[in-house]
């Protein structure tokens, strides 16, 4: 099967606990470490909002930072700085996470800050405010040319399913929007029992619960549903233009496998084969020769289902040879790859997966990204295993079950303004 990488005995012990109204706490705890992580994740995003709503888990998102019913907006990232935490927060499609690396010994501290930001105020003044924002971050997304195709090649991909949705919104969305349906789908989806609390790193693991079951053990479990379903996924061409654009753009979308899904891995190393920077078949066939300025391949994984993302930016000129190619090479790779391809891919994406957990924080994403999904706990050595499993049968395969052609394809070509 060729060489790989050699990965070793990483010295984690994982531990779960659940509080009674169904907050989940899991840790991966790393003696040895220097720092911890901390982090909230809730299984609610783009995919669990009415569509009269989209848009109200990112905005949610800001608006944590708005502060609680004791602390006030100004006060909320200083408190972060004081004890020196390096924090942010993300919206998916999927998920809404809120996270925090820190020293040891700031590790009750950082919870509690971290659980503060659950317990937000949604001050009416507050949300009229920080609505503006929301329209200014969507209109400077829709500046950069790419944005505007990705979320239509979406929409048209997942038809009427919320997978569809945009993260951000749309301005109709976000302007419609009132403080009351936000409160109502706080208190419907930010429940004890949509949550989980993810540890990575030197964790004081029972300290940790005392914490948590302290800040939030006394908020009531609302069982919400989730209704998650895969997209009847559609085939669609269509042509933007843009003003805004120099280049062309090119994206198109494919079935893949779910975060659930065995296949991931094979698909993953798959990917890699196509577009790894350096030695990928995209780089000699297109950016290598200056035909285009980037070729990609990337696998995003749903609990259901799975998006492998094609994409490719030129010269206008270049666009119809670019496209040729990469349909030829996407092809050419049902045929299989070659040992030494796979290989040089399964050391490399292995090296990836080590980097991203190396630090307390990947681990504690990679923690509460997997809960999110469902996924039973697999430690990162064994991923590992699973990576460096995955043989050239494995890849055509699974090129076959999930062939990397678009059924979806959209391009954006620059026009006078």
């Amino acid at each position: 099967m060729g060489g790989t990488a050699s990965i070793g005995t990483m010295r984690t012990a994982y531990s779960e606990h659940r509080l009674p109204n169904g907050l989940t706490i899991i840790a991966e705890i790393d003696p040895g470490a220097h720092t911890m992580a901390a982090g909230y994740f809730v299984r609610t995003g783009g995919r669990d909002e009415p569509s009269r709503l989209m848009g109200v888990s990112h905005f949610l998102e800001h608006m944590m930072f708005k502060g609680s019913a004791s602390v006030v907006a100004q006060d909320v990232n200083r408190r972060f700085d004081a004890i020196g935490a390096e924090h942010n927060a993300f919206t998916t499609i999927d998920m809404t996470a809120y996270h925090a690396h820190v020293l040891p010994d700031r590790q009750t501290e950082a919870i509690s800050l971290l659980s503060d930001l659950l317990r937000p105020a949604l001050r009416s003044e507050d949300f009229d405010e920080e609505r503006k924002v929301i329209l200014e971050e969507i209109a400077m997304y829709d500046d950069n040319p790419f944005w505007p195709l990705y979320e239509r090649a979406s929409e048209a991909f997942h038809g009427t399913n919320p997978l569809g949705h945009r993260v951000l919104g749309t301005p109709e969305s976000i302007k419609a929007m009132e403080v009351g349906s936000m409160r109502d789908y706080f208190t419907a989806r930010y429940s004890p029992d949509n949550t989980v609390l993810a540890l990575a790193g030197k964790v004081d693991l029972e300290a940790a619960i005392r914490t948590a079951e302290t800040e939030l053990g006394a908020i009531p479990p609302q069982s919400p549903r989730n209704d998650r379903v895969a997209s009847v996924q559609q085939r669609l061409e269509f042509t933007i233009d843009s003003a805004k654009a120099t280049r062309h753009y090119l994206l198109g979308l494919a079935p893949g496998p779910s975060a659930c899904d065995e296949d991931r891995y094979a698909c993953m190393v798959l990917c890699q084969v196509l577009s790894d920077s350096d030695s990928g078949r995209l780089h000699w066939a297109l950016v290598e020769p200056g035909l285009a300025d980037s070729a990609d391949v990337s696998l995003d994984m749903h609990d259901d289902c799975g998006d492998v993302l094609i994409s490719a930016t030129c010269d206008p000129e270049d666009a119809t040879e670019v496209e040729s190619i990469l349909l030829r090479e996407l092809g050419k790779v049902a045929d299989g790859v070659s040992d030494d391809e796979l290989s040089s891919v399964r050391a490399k994406v292995a090296t990836m997966v080590t980097l991203a957990g190396e630090r307390p924080s990947g681990r504690m994403r990679r923690l509460g990204g997997n809960w999110a999904h469902g996924l039973p706990y697999r430690s990162l050595t064994e991923e590992l295993r699973h990576i460096e499993s995955v043989t050239t049968a494995d890849a055509k395969r699974v090129a076959r079950r999930f062939p990397l052609i678009p059924w979806v394809t959209g391009r954006t070509r620059p026009v006078s303004a």
